[in-house]
């Protein structure tokens, strides 16, 4: 497993393609890299978002919360300020990419993750 699906990531365009494997719930805190990058899932799954995202769109939920509360709208602001997790959890057979520079966070599923690198 891997060898020929390395050779399909580097037909994307990437150089250099790898297979690496992570343990059960393994985490990768926010982090960015300097160029493209691409995971091609061979086994188990993993979820991937993007944290600085996030967080400005729960600021501008607050900040429509806000609005309401003038608006005496009590339950839609308690709803918009409700704090968003956009993470995606990608399986067997899916290719996520992550553009250079975009800062993201990556947890691996309770049965851990094999993929192919590409960058």
């Amino acid at each position: 497993m891997g060898k020929e699906e390395e050779a399909q990531v580097r037909s994307w365009g990437f150089d250099h393609a790898f297979t690496w494997t992570d343990g059960p719930n393994a985490h990768y805190a926010p982090h960015a890299h300097a160029g493209k990058t691409t995971h091609h899932i061979l086994a188990g799954d993993m979820t991937l978002w993007y944290p600085r995202e996030e967080e400005g769109e729960e600021k501008k939920k607050k900040k429509r919360g806000k609005e309401a509360e003038n608006e005496e709208d009590g339950a839609m602001a308690a709803a918009a300020a409700a704090p968003v997790h956009q993470g995606v959890t990608y399986g067997v057979g899916a290719r996520v990419d992550v553009d250079a520079g975009r800062v993201h966070e990556v947890r691996m599923g309770p049965r851990g993750c094999t993929y192919v690198v590409g960058e």
